[in-house]
């Protein structure tokens, strides 16, 4: 017996799954259903490629579950927000944010140390 996975969709992926799937069905032109999505026809044929290879995972983005780029690591804003509140309590983020890179290895942005 096949396991089937749980997909989960948004409205909008489950709208882009279905035009997708008219156009490699051939019920759409490509030019429609770029319009419909807000795509250009290149990326429709992309996805409607990826789509005959993938399945309906095609439409779901690859990003969903993992961290941002931008994204801190775990623990470093806690330790220097602790660091900050420790030895430096009346320094400005400018200040604060130059003592915690020459003293402490810790690069961070004045802002995000604001």
């Amino acid at each position: 017996m096949a396991r089937t996975a749980l997909l989960t969709m948004s409205m909008r992926e489950l709208d882009r799954l279905n035009t997708i799937e008219a156009v490699a069905d051939g019920k759409l032109r490509t030019s429609t259903a770029a319009q419909r999505l807000e795509l250009s026809k290149r990326q429709v044929n992309r996805l409607v490629k990826r789509y005959r290879t993938e399945g309906n995972t095609a439409v779901i983005s690859h990003q969903r579950g993992q961290r941002g780029h931008r994204q801190l690591a775990p623990g470093l804003a806690s330790m220097a927000l602790a660091i900050i509140r420790d030895r430096y309590p009346d320094f400005g983020p400018t200040l604060a944010c130059e003592k915690l890179r020459e003293c402490h290895g810790i690069v961070l942005a004045k802002e995000t140390v604001r």
